[in-house]
């Protein structure tokens, strides 16, 4: 078996520790959900990204409990949906996703989308906060959250996101909001990280990943890191899992970022978060 690769972490702003790359469960069905998690684990992943809406919380749960591997190594995230937002509907439904993970806490909590239409995230919030403070969520946080969602948030919040996990790409580098990110001490994760399969054949990818003999995945995913972002890729092959934590022996130059980050078409592969409801 290939030695599993050991991912860099990096460190939350209340001081919870979590993996520099996570592992994205979205579409993974029920029945591939064990087998799945245990290439996953076994190449060296330890944190994994779920959410209700995903309707895969009890198999990833189960497959966790199952694989041996002490709790305290695993960093598990969910999310709380769009119809749960609200005081006590959020403080029922974190409540449900730790009983269908059968987990006694979760690593990070995330507000799933804004839905600015709702006008219901700052009461989300503050029930995030609360169970935050009774040790139900070791760290709390938003995914989709656009500036002006984070200025609202940060006008009323008791403790500061410590994550927000937008769709980040070189399609859709989203510079603007990893620089306000960083000013905040917000960490930045990137879901679709590798735009869904939109960056195939792309000549300056191919390129550059050519000049460091790696895949494009692997070129994509290092400049995520140096950019400071946390990629969450996926995939259902234990070999392209392998590959894409195996991006910490080589290193872009800037001028190497830059041309990446230019390939910038403001071009998303899901919905603009004002547009979720």
């Amino acid at each position: 078996m290939t030695e599993a690769t050991t991912i860099p972490s990096v460190t939350l702003s209340n001081g919870v520790v979590m993996p520099a790359i996570g592992f994205g469960v979205f579409q993974i069905p029920d029945d591939a959900m064990c087998t799945t998690v245990r290439h996953a684990l076994a190449a060296g992943y330890r944190a994994f990204d779920t959410a209700p809406m995903y309707g895969n919380e009890r198999s990833l749960g189960r497959a966790l409990t199952n694989s041996g591997v002490p709790r305290e190594e695993l960093f598990v995230t969910t999310k709380v949906s769009n119809e749960d937002q609200g005081y006590q509907s959020t403080l029922d439904a974190v409540e449900s996703s730790v009983a269908r993970l059968g987990l006694d806490y979760v690593d990070l909590c995330l507000i799933h989308w804004p839905a600015p239409a709702r006008g219901a995230y700052l009461d989300t919030w503050r029930a995030l906060e609360q169970l935050h403070a009774a040790g139900r969520i070791r760290a709390i946080g938003v995914s989709n959250f656009q500036a002006d969602h984070l200025d609202r948030l940060l006008e009323v919040a008791a403790v500061r996101p410590m994550v927000n996990q937008i769709e980040i790409h070189p399609l859709l580098p989203q510079q603007p909001m990893v620089e306000l990110h960083r000013s905040l001490g917000i960490h930045t994760q990137a879901w679709a990280p590798l735009a869904r399969g939109r960056l195939q054949e792309n000549p300056v990818l191919t390129e550059l990943a050519r000049r460091h003999d790696v895949s494009l995945a692997q070129l994509v995913l290092r400049w995520h890191l140096q950019r400071g972002t946390i990629p969450l890729p996926k995939s259902s092959s234990p070999e392209r899992m392998r590959a894409n934590i195996d991006v910490f022996d080589f290193a872009l130059d800037a001028d190497e970022i830059a041309q990446i980050t230019a390939l910038d078409r403001n071009e998303r592969t899901g919905p603009h978060p004002d547009d979720v409801h």
